[in-house]
């Protein structure tokens, strides 16, 4: 089972608790933006084997969005962090290169 820590409560959320939001740090598409760049925005998503950043929300305790790093594959939690953040951290990436050194975060 999935356990996630919400950044906000500190609460160790199991994934019954949790709602789940998609892919972390998506670039919006802004206004002006053709079609194209939309269904980008709207559409393509990672979908990868091993670390991802992922969005969740802590929809039975405190409400809150948070952003979280874990391997899709073992389901290995790296951290948690505030959904307000714009990239991971440097602890959250420290974390993830123990196990995958040669991991980079795509922006």
């Amino acid at each position: 089972m999935l356990i996630l820590t919400c950044p906000y409560c500190g609460v160790d959320a199991c994934e019954t608790e949790l709602a789940p939001g998609g892919e972390a740090h998506v670039k919006r598409a802004g206004p002006g933006s053709d079609d194209a760049a939309f269904e980008t925005y709207m559409f393509d998503r990672a979908n990868p084997k091993g670390p991802h950043l992922e969005r969740w929300r802590h929809a039975y305790g405190c409400g809150k969005w948070f952003l979280a790093a874990r391997d899709t594959v073992t389901l290995q939690v790296y951290g948690t962090y505030l959904a307000q953040t714009t990239e991971p951290p440097a602890n959250i990436i420290a974390e993830i290169r123990k196990v995958h050194p040669n991991w980079e975060w795509n922006t």
